[in-house]
């Protein structure tokens, strides 16, 4: 028989011997002192630290609106939604999320799953069963996510070069014409911080007759006058037919989402797995995150969106002009070229 233990011991030495093996560090975030938290070290000892790589962009996940929202749905209603959407979890909440970020996007609707990570996977391992053939190209840097459900189902995928349109149009111009297509990219990729080539994309998508597919994660509350994404801030948000996006990054929360057309999200709804089959969101979630979005359309979010680009800008220059390799591609996130 298998002996388990030793197999787990193995793959787990594998990653020490790579040098990938990962340590959790215990944090505390401190309310109201953002970017500070408290460390508690594996000796015990508590040591302030301050978080240079959260993904709280904006610091809503302390906000006193957000906070606010997120007390008065638990007072009134209790912690878990109870349910499944189908079953008992559709709460007045939920559907006021939904509206908001179905007006944050200026789509017809909006559909919430448990994280960005499930609705980028469960939405595109369900359109091939919604559009028989269906053909996903898929950019070679998409996060794991979209990599996760293009791959489980079971359909045609293409990848082209990152960034790299003309490759798209010959791996487009190779295949058949009346297959239904779907151009899966980002607007901001996450490790190297550059922008995906929206407006060029949405071209060859009409071109073709393909529908585009855009993961705005690390780009809502962010970029655009009323927190949009990229798409927005460049007037392309209605070129876009799904948008993709989370509640845990700028908006602080937690939770993803989906913006579309009504029919797409209702077949969505309808067919994906990852949506029938889980219990949603906690209302005061969904209260704090709603709350978030809402303030982060207004005159308000606009000055954090500032302030936020101008310390990004401030870093990176004097990161690059203390010797380091820093990229800037002029989006909100730091990386450094490391050479092989």
């Amino acid at each position: 028989h298998m002996d388990y233990d030793a197999a787990l011991d193995q793959a787990i030495a594998r990653l020490h011997d790579e040098g990938r093996y990962r340590t959790f560090i215990d944090i505390e975030r401190s309310k109201g002192q953002f970017p500070l938290a408290v460390w508690t070290r594996p000796d015990g000892r508590k040591q302030d630290i301050t978080v240079w790589c959260g993904n709280d962009y904006l610091g809503m996940g302390q906000h006193p609106a957000v906070l606010g929202a997120m007390h008065e749905a638990l007072d009134a209603v209790g912690a878990g939604s109870g349910g499944t959407r189908n079953i008992s979890g559709t709460t007045v909440y939920h559907k006021r999320l939904e509206a908001e970020l179905a007006d944050l996007h200026r789509k017809e609707a909006a559909l919430v799953f448990t994280s960005a990570y499930i609705a980028n996977d469960a939405t595109l391992s369900t359109l091939p069963k919604l559009f028989p053939g269906l053909i996903i190209y898929s950019d070679a840097l998409n996060h794991a996510s979209l990599i996760e459900g293009i791959r489980r189902n079971g359909g045609a995928k293409r990848i082209f070069r990152h960034n790299d349109v003309a490759h798209l149009r010959e791996l487009i111009e190779a295949d058949d014409p009346a297959a239904p297509k779907l151009i899966a990219f980002e607007s901001i990729y996450s490790m190297d911080g550059d922008f995906g080539p929206i407006e060029a994309i949405c071209d060859l998508a009409r071109e073709f007759g393909a529908l585009t597919y855009l993961d705005e994660v690390h780009a809502v509350g962010m970029y655009g006058p009323r927190g949009g994404g990229v798409a927005e801030r460049d007037g392309l948000a209605g070129r876009i037919d799904i948008i993709n996006g989370t509640l845990g990054k700028a908006f602080g929360v937690f939770g993803g989402y989906i913006a579309a057309s009504a029919t797409m999200c209702d077949a969505i709804r309808s067919y994906a797995p990852g949506f029938i089959f889980t219990t949603s969101l906690p209302p005061a979630v969904a209260a704090g995150a709603a709350a978030s979005i809402r303030l982060l359309k207004t005159a308000e979010g606009q000055t954090l969106r500032d302030a936020q680009q101008l310390h990004a800008k401030i870093l990176k220059m004097r990161l690059q002009s203390l010797g380091m390799p820093i990229i800037d591609h002029g989006s909100q996130i730091v990386p450094v070229h490391v050479g092989h």
